[in-house]
């Protein structure tokens, strides 16, 4: 696997030489901000088994705090983002006092309830701070070392730098014993419970790092698009990232990637040919659900060992 992700982080990489034009350009930094994302929610959903829809919450939040932070208090871009991943994580520890009373299906509705919440008040009852349905314009990106972030060019470094930093950090999160935890919490938590771990203080501080992740995330994308609205609160952002960790597969970390690439691809190219792009999105969703349950990233065993047998012969 790790072979696997190097070549795919390495296609990324040299993606743009490949692919003139500021449209793939755009559609190859959307790939690698909703990767950030994907990655960061599946240390809930594929590690620890939690199904959240609220997650949007925390992803809007991250990019208003950006926004404002920076257009209204005249914060510096790096600091900014930080403190959006901040409050991404603050807003996600907010959300767990809530939902972590409960499990399962209830776990999922309620921060659902949660995330709707958070959004109905930033598209009405806060539209002085947050520019309501409007949204706010004209955030900003990053000012270092005299480079013009505002060229989309320039800014995939920097997105593909946060990339690799997000891999980077969830690969060590996974192969740690927080992780070796967290898929023992999913595997039996009774029995994660017996043998002395801390069960809700585990799922807790996972709920926090993804947070953490989408605020960092929806702040990197309110960036591309000089431009934050509510939408990015609603509950289908969050219907999209799950989406998009069970096409690629959950619980890997190559498996999110692959996932919001061939999401993205996909709604690139169909919204251009037809106005019902997302009934075929989700049909082919339900088709690889049917045929790949361990979605993208369970056919790299497969394709190693049909190459294997081939050298044999």
């Amino acid at each position: 696997m790790p072979a696997t992700l190097a070549v795919v982080v390495a296609v990324i990489v040299l993606s743009p030489l490949f692919l003139p034009g500021s449209q793939a350009l755009h559609l190859v930094n959307l790939i690698l901000i909703w990767s950030i994302f994907a990655i960061g929610y599946d240390l809930v959903f594929g590690m620890a088994g939690m199904l959240s829809f609220g997650h949007a919450a925390l992803f809007g939040t991250g990019a208003y705090a950006l926004t404002l932070l920076t257009t209204r208090l005249g914060w510096d871009y790096l600091p900014a983002l930080g403190a959006a991943g901040l409050v991404g994580g603050a807003m996600a520890l907010l959300f767990s006092f809530f939902a972590m009373r409960v499990a399962g299906l209830f776990f999922a509705l309620l921060t659902l309830a949660l995330a709707q919440l958070v959004y109905i008040l930033a598209s009405s009852k806060l539209r002085d701070l947050t520019g309501g349905v409007d949204g706010l314009s004209g955030v900003p990106r990053p000012d270092l070392f005299g480079v013009d972030f505002f060229d989309d060019g320039n800014y995939y470094f920097f997105l593909l730098g946060m990339f690799l930093l997000a891999v980077a950090v969830a690969g060590i999160l996974r192969i740690s014993p927080f992780g070796q935890a967290l898929r023992a919490i999913k595997a039996n938590e009774v029995r994660a419970g017996q043998i002395g771990f801390n069960v809700g203080h585990l799922r807790k501080a996972a709920f926090i790092v993804s947070g953490i992740y989408a605020g960092v995330s929806g702040a990197l994308l309110a960036s591309l698009m000089f431009y934050v609205s509510p939408q990015m609160l609603h509950w289908t952002t969050s219907g999209d990232v799950v989406i998009m960790v069970l096409l690629g597969g959950m619980g890997t970390l190559l498996g999110p990637v692959l996932g919001v690439t061939l999401f993205e691809v996909l709604r690139e190219w169909l919204s251009t040919a037809t106005t019902h792009w997302y009934g075929i999105l989700g049909l082919v969703f339900i088709l690889c659900t049917i045929f790949l349950p361990q979605g993208l990233a369970g056919l790299v065993p497969q394709l190693r060992q049909l190459v294997a047998r081939k050298g044999r012969r």
